[in-house]
């Protein structure tokens, strides 16, 4: 069988676009020379992949920030205002992604989602009524012809107009039906110029075929790839799928005349029982997703084959089950690791060794094949997976376990009258700027350069710095800073029991902004307390009231890699357990105000709709209320959400009954206002009044203006103010005139 990756990471595997871009930004390198970095990342990806024996190699998956913006890009999707920046490309290219403050103007950035049920994000292209669709980019050809020249035949890998149509934002009168046949023949133009540079196969991804489709979208669907095929110019066209199944339109698509269709068999719940049911087409090559293409571990021989033993197709290309954007590049930097781990662990290249593997043993007697014994060996057992204790601890748990007492309305009065904070009361998401010095106390501690008491003394120094600064800008409610804090999920591992760590698994999040994900690598319990001598610390260096500052268990399984032996649900209620005895322990030591960050609670959502509740919100929310029932009446509990579509989940979020939410919503132009007045949402929040992801300092008056508008929609005395998100990835300076100008505004509407 042949083989084909869908896409493969593109940050270069020591982060070399991250360091080089950065560089760019602050005007350290030339714009050739970032160019210089990104073609020496493309070309060592694809001979890695051409060296594995893989025989669909993707060009066009790399990007300098996101594919999504690349493809708003390529077809003159851009919005004026960036437009009238007068930049060169790539500058308007990072403006829509960034946004952009200096001499040439001011504007705001692109609003930024997560990438259906990923941590990955991706930029949400803007049409208006002025928005003139034109392949004006050539991008995609100019990637083919270089990866060519490398040595390397590749398929195009592109964005689908569907996909990316069903993705848009429109802000004028005009709808998907106005552009769609526009945008079609723009995409038509596309595959005659790449059939002009010799391209044989060309592959447009098309995730979002698995959500819910009605009439409507399958009929958009038909239109557009009507066309599309009957203009194919003698290239093969493969539609790719992936993060599900395609039950709503498995025979519309499997009737049209692609030659290939990639479909998920991971994730893809129905997807055996439609190929197997339903028939495959005997004129097409079905791309068959078996390798996981978003966790970690090694691949189950045995399952894959048995999989395509029960798919029954004749022609079949073993396929990553979406792109291997969500892993890291490789095991081979893993140093500490011991080989009773990495066993068990296949990043992106390990998993093109998986493909290749599977993909002899197909159709043989593989039962008798080395590769295919000593596969199965690692499936025999792990080590230091189980802890008796913490199983017993969530079976104990009970219904009244998820209740928290008085009810939230009687609560809101007695946190009222203890805080007494002003109206309208200003506060931060967590973490202040990781400047270099505090990364530098924090590697020479872990390196073992500095004593734990040296370590311990500079954080507290950087703490009491912190809260003066906060008082001095005047916020009503302080942080402490996180100084100690490498990431928001991999400090928290790193004080449970049950997670592995890694040295270099990278993975891109949104431009940038690369995570190390922990592993669970079993049952999870807390070591002792984590976060309380922090901030008892911090609240002793003021009067004003500072949050206890947590993340909570749903985002911490889903920031992780989690584990595949025991199901999601109890992963989740493990960790909620062991955060609750944070919250418990913080609330003894004298922290009245504790935030409880959900940030990541809408990532792994159900794409369909009828899997939300059964598969989903009817354990995350009961999991999150969990880790905070026990506390008294007058301990404040926050949350916080970020970068996702919440408008559609509003009941089950105030379901949480926290006392406060603070929301991403700058970048999405506040439209989540709406969806809380039309649900009665009770909770106080706090929708975030400025972009954090931007370098930009928003001025006061756009800040009142923001303020205003949210006071139309959420009574005055529900309403905080602060910004999107933490401030970790921001400098000093900006981070201060940003706060400063947050305040005045906040004064300006109390006046």
């Amino acid at each position: 069988m042949n083989t084909s990756v869908i896409g493969y990471p593109r940050i270069g595997k020591d982060r070399e676009l991250k360091f080089a871009s950065e560089k760019f930004f602050r005007g350290e390198i030339s714009e050739a020379e970032l160019r210089d970095v990104a073609k020496s990342i493309r070309r060592e990806d694809l001979l890695k992949q051409k060296e594995a024996g893989i025989t669909y190699i993707s060009s066009n998956d790399f990007s300098f920030y996101d594919n999504v913006l690349d493809t708003a890009f390529l077809f003159g999707i851009v919005p004026q205002r960036y437009k009238d920046l007068g930049l060169t490309d790539l500058g308007t290219y990072f403006a829509m992604a960034r946004g952009y403050q200096g001499d040439k103007g001011n504007v705001k950035a692109l609003a930024m989602k997560k990438w259906f049920n990923t941590n990955y994000h991706y930029l949400v292209p803007e049409i208006d009524d002025d928005t003139v669709i034109s392949l004006t980019g050539s991008k995609p050809v100019d990637e083919f012809v270089e990866a060519k020249e490398s040595g390397v035949t590749t398929k195009t890998a592109i964005v689908g107009p569907f996909t990316f149509l069903k993705l848009a934002r429109f802000t004028g009168t005009k709808k998907i039906a106005d552009v769609s046949g526009i945008l079609t023949s723009e995409y038509v133009k596309l595959v005659s110029a790449l059939a002009g540079k010799g391209l044989e196969l060309i592959e447009f991804d098309e995730p979002y075929l698995v959500r819910d489709l009605n009439g409507e979208d399958i009929e958009l669907f038909r239109n557009i790839y009507s066309e599309i095929l009957a203009n194919k110019n003698g290239v093969k066209v493969l539609l790719q799928t992936y993060f599900g199944d395609i039950r709503d339109i498995y025979k519309d698509v499997t009737s049209l005349d692609f030659d290939a269709i990639g479909l998920d068999f991971i994730e893809g719940k129905k997807t055996l029982e439609l190929v197997s049911g339903s028939g495959f087409p005997a004129d097409k090559t079905l791309f068959a997703g078996i390798v996981n293409g978003k966790n970690i571990w090694r691949n189950d021989y045995k399952k894959s084959l048995d999989i395509l033993k029960d798919i029954g197709v004749s022609d079949v290309v073993v396929s990553t089950s979406c792109s291997l954007l969500h892993v890291p590049y490789t095991l081979a930097g893993e140093t500490k690791l011991g080989d009773e781990y990495t066993k068990h662990l296949a990043f992106a290249e390990e998993k093109l060794a998986e493909l290749k593997d599977i993909a002899a043993l197909a159709g043989t007697d593989y039962e008798s094949e080395e590769a295919f014994r000593k596969n199965q060996e690692l499936f025999s057992g792990r080590v230091n997976s189980e802890d008796k204790e913490v199983q017993a601890a969530v079976a104990a748990i009970t219904e009244a376990d998820y209740v928290r007492l008085p009810v939230r309305s009687e609560r809101e009065k007695i946190q009222k009258d203890k805080l007494a904070l002003p109206k309208f009361p200003t506060t931060t998401i967590g973490s202040f700027p990781q400047t270099p010095d505090v990364r530098k106390n924090r590697q020479e501690f872990k390196k073992g350069l500095k004593t734990r008491e040296e370590y311990v003394e500079f954080n507290k120094q950087k703490i009491a710095e912190c809260i003066r600064l906060q008082e001095q800008i005047g916020l009503d409610v302080l942080v402490h800073g996180e100084f100690e804090r490498n990431d928001m999920v991999e400090y928290f591992g790193e004080n449970l029991n049950g997670y592995i760590f890694t040295e270099k698994a990278w993975v891109q999040s949104y431009g940038t902004r690369n995570v190390k994900p922990p592993i669970i690598w079993g049952d999870v319990s807390r070591k002792a307390p984590i976060t309380v001598e922090w901030s008892k610390f911090a609240q002793s260096c003021t009067d004003k009231p500072v949050k206890g500052m947590l993340t909570g268990p749903v985002t911490i399984l889903n920031w992780s890699f989690p584990r595949e032996d025991i199901s999601i649900k109890e992963s989740i209620l493990q960790i909620a357990l062991a955060i609750r005895d944070e919250v418990l322990d913080l609330e003894a030591n004298g922290i009245g105000i504790i935030q409880i960050d959900e940030a990541a609670l809408r990532e792994k959502l159900p794409l369909r709709k009828s899997d939300w509740y059964s598969e989903y919100l009817d354990f995350t929310i009961p999991a999150f209320r969990l880790v905070h029932s026990k506390v008294k009446p007058e301990t404040q509990i926050h949350t916080h959400m970020c970068y996702s579509e919440f408008t559609d989940i509003i009941p089950a979020i105030d379901a949480m009954d926290a006392d406060v939410i603070t929301f991403e919503a700058s970048r999405s132009d506040l439209q989540i206002l709406d969806s809380l007045k039309e649900n009665n949402f009770e909770t106080e929040v706090g929708p975030g009044v400025y972009d954090i992801h931007s370098p930009r300092v928003p001025s006061v008056e756009e800040i009142v203006s923001a303020l205003t508008k949210m006071r139309a929609k959420i009574d005055d005395s529900k309403l905080w103010v602060n910004p999107d998100c933490g401030l970790k990835t921001r400098g000093n300076e900006e981070t201060v005139k940003s706060l400063t100008n947050l305040v005045a505004a906040a004064k300006q509407i109390r006046g």
